[in-house]
């Protein structure tokens, strides 16, 4: 079930890169950085990220282009460890 969930919350954060990027460019209203953040925190960095080199957006932020990275291999190591550990999490999601 867990897989499910940070499909869904990347698929979300690669979508907001989107919006924003297409925002950005129209002068519009734009999604917060601190939303970003949240999202990435909660488990979408790895969409966050995607989106931000396959839209081109976010990429001179030097605490994007740090940041994600790291929240991404602190993210999949915390996972890693909790699927080892038996702690609820399987790294398949039929097992």
């Amino acid at each position: 079930m867990i897989i499910y969930t940070l499909i869904l919350i990347n698929l979300y954060g690669l979508i907001i890169m989107f919006i924003d990027k297409q925002k950005a460019k129209r002068q519009q209203w734009r999604i917060s950085e601190s939303h970003l953040w949240i999202v990435s925190i909660v488990g979408g960095a790895i969409g966050i990220f995607a989106g931000m080199h396959l839209f081109r957006h976010k990429t001179k932020h030097l605490s994007f282009r740090i940041g994600l990275p790291v929240l991404i291999i602190l993210q999949i190591s915390l996972y890693l460890y909790l699927s080892a550990n038996r702690q609820g999490l399987s790294p398949f999601p039929f097992s």
